[in-house]
C-alpha cells in the first residue's frame, strides 16, 4: 500500500482573511463611549468593515483558486473526505465569528445568515438610530461602555441637571428697596402722625360735657349738673357731685345735720350708675366715648362726640400763643346738658349693700370691659327675664 501525501494545512488561510474577529474590533474602536447612540453606530461601521474584508478576502480566494490545480481531481478518496471535513469546520468558525456580538445596554444578540444580510441589517440599524437620536438625547441616561462592555463610571456626570426656576411674573407689585433715607423718611411720617393723634386725642379730652343727675336713696332726689371733661375720670365726677350734695343739703329732711353728713363723705362710699351699669371708679369718660361703649338694650353709656371741638367752641382753651385763656362757656351750652338726669344716679354704697336684693338695686350689674352687653337680656336674681328686658 503506497504512502499517501500530507494533507494540506487547513483553510483559514485559504478561505478567510487573516483580520480580527468582531469583538475584538468592537473592544477596540468602543473604548471610551457614553451615549447608546454612538455605539450603535461604530458596531454598525466595524460590521460593514468586517463584511467588506470578508468580500475581498473570498475574492482573492477564488483568484487563487484558478491559478492552481484543483486538488479534488487528483485528491484520494480519503484526502477529499480529510478536506471536506477540514472545509466544513472553516465554515462553522467564520458563522461562530459572524454570531460573536456585543450585547449592549440589554439589546438582543443579532444572528446572521449570510455576509449580505449582515450588511443590510447593519444598514437598517443605522436609519433606526438617526430617528431615535433626538429621543435619545432626551432621556439624559446613557448605557456606559467600556472594553468588556460593562459600565464607565465617566457618565455620572451627564446626568439631567433641574431646570432653572423661573421668575413669577404674575406677581403686578414689586416690593420697594427699602434704603435708609426711606426707612428715615417713614419713620419721621409715622413720628407725624404720632403727634398729630396725641394732640387730637388731647384736644377731645380737654373738652368739657355737662352730666346730669340724680341722688338716689330708693327715690330720686335731683342733684343737679356736673361741669367735667371728657378725660376726667369717675371719681373726680362722684367727688363734684359729693359738693353739689352739701351745697343743696340733700336728705336735710332725714337728717338735721345733712351738710355736716355729706362733709363726712369720702368718694369711695359713693357709686355711679349709669342706666343699670355700676361704672368703677378708675374709668375715665373718653374710654367709653372713643369706644362707643353700649350697655344693656344696646344704649351707649356715654353718648357723647369723639370729634376734636372746632376753634372757639364749648372748651376752656388757649389761643395759639397760649397765653390768652377763653372764658368757659355757660353750662346749659355744653353737649349732654339737655340730657335725662335720671339715668345717671349717685348713691351711697352702705344703702347699696343694704338694698341690693330689692328692686331695682338687685339688676344693677358692675361694668365688664370683655363682656358684650348689646344682646343682653336683663333677669332678676331668681333667673326671670324682666318685662322691660327689651
Amino acid at each position: 500500500m503506497t504512502d499517501q501525501p500530507a494533507p494540506q494545512p487547513s483553510g483559514p488561510a485559504r478561505f478567510t482573511a487573516q483580520n480580527k474577529s468582531t469583538h475584538e474590533r468592537l473592544s477596540t474602536n468602543t473604548v471610551g463611549l457614553v451615549a447608546l447612540s454612538d455605539f450603535r453606530k461604530r458596531r454598525a461601521e466595524v460590521l460593514e468593515q468586517q463584511e467588506r474584508e470578508a468580500r475581498e478576502a473570498a475574492l482573492a480566494a477564488r483568484t487563487s483558486a484558478t491559478s492552481t490545480p484543483d486538488r479534488s481531481l487528483t485528491a484520494t478518496p480519503n484526502n477529499a473526505s480529510a478536506d471536506s471535513s477540514e472545509a466544513e469546520r472553516q465554515r462553522a468558525k467564520k458563522k461562530k465569528r459572524t454570531k460573536a456580538l456585543v450585547s449592549f445596554g440589554g439589546d438582543e444578540e443579532e444572528e446572521e445568515d449570510s455576509s449580505g444580510s449582515q450588511l443590510t441589517a447593519a444598514r437598517g440599524l443605522q436609519k433606526k438610530e438617526k430617528v431615535k437620536e433626538s429621543d435619545d438625547k432626551d432621556d439624559g441616561e446613557a448605557n456606559r461602555a467600556g472594553a468588556t462592555g460593562t459600565e464607565s463610571s465617566s457618565g455620572d456626570d451627564r446626568e439631567k441637571r433641574p431646570a432653572k426656576v423661573a421668575v413669577n411674573t404674575s406677581v403686578g407689585i414689586v416690593p420697594r428697596a427699602l434704603t435708609k433715607a426711606a426707612l428715615r423718611r417713614e419713620a419721621a411720617e409715622r413720628e407725624a402722625l404720632r403727634k398729630e393723634f396725641l394732640l387730637l386725642q388731647a384736644a377731645v379730652k380737654a373738652t368739657e360735657i355737662a352730666i346730669p343727675f340724680v341722688f338716689y336713696d330708693g327715690t330720686n332726689i335731683p342733684g343737679g349738673v356736673v361741669r367735667v371733661k371728657k378725660g376726667d375720670f369717675v371719681w373726680l365726677f362722684l367727688d363734684k357731685s359729693r359738693k353739689v350734695g352739701a351745697q343743696l343739703g340733700v336728705g336735710a329732711d332725714k337728717s338735721a345735720n345733712a351738710r355736716r353728713d355729706w362733709a363726712r363723705v369720702s368718694v369711695d362710699d359713693l357709686l355711679l350708675v349709669r342706666g343699670t351699669m355700676i361704672i368703677p371708679h378708675h374709668y375715665d369718660f373718653y374710654f367709653f366715648i372713643i369706644n362707643k361703649t353700649v350697655g344693656p338694650g344696646n344704649k351707649r353709656l356715654f353718648d357723647y362726640s369723639a370729634e376734636a371741638p372746632s376753634t372757639g367752641s364749648g372748651h376752656a382753651g388757649a389761643d395759639a400763643a397760649g397765653t390768652i385763656n377763653r372764658a368757659p362757656p355757660p353750662l346749659s351750652e355744653l353737649e349732654g346738658a339737655s340730657d335725662d338726669p335720671t339715668f345717671t344716679k349717685v348713691v351711697d354704697r352702705r344703702w347699696f349693700q343694704r338694698n341690693k336684693h330689692i328692686y331695682p338695686a338687685n339688676v344693677w350689674q358692675e361694668f365688664d370691659p370683655e363682656k358684650d352687653y348689646s344682646k343682653e337680656i336683663r333677669r332678676d336674681p331668681g333667673g326671670n327675664a324682666l318685662f322691660f328686658s327689651k
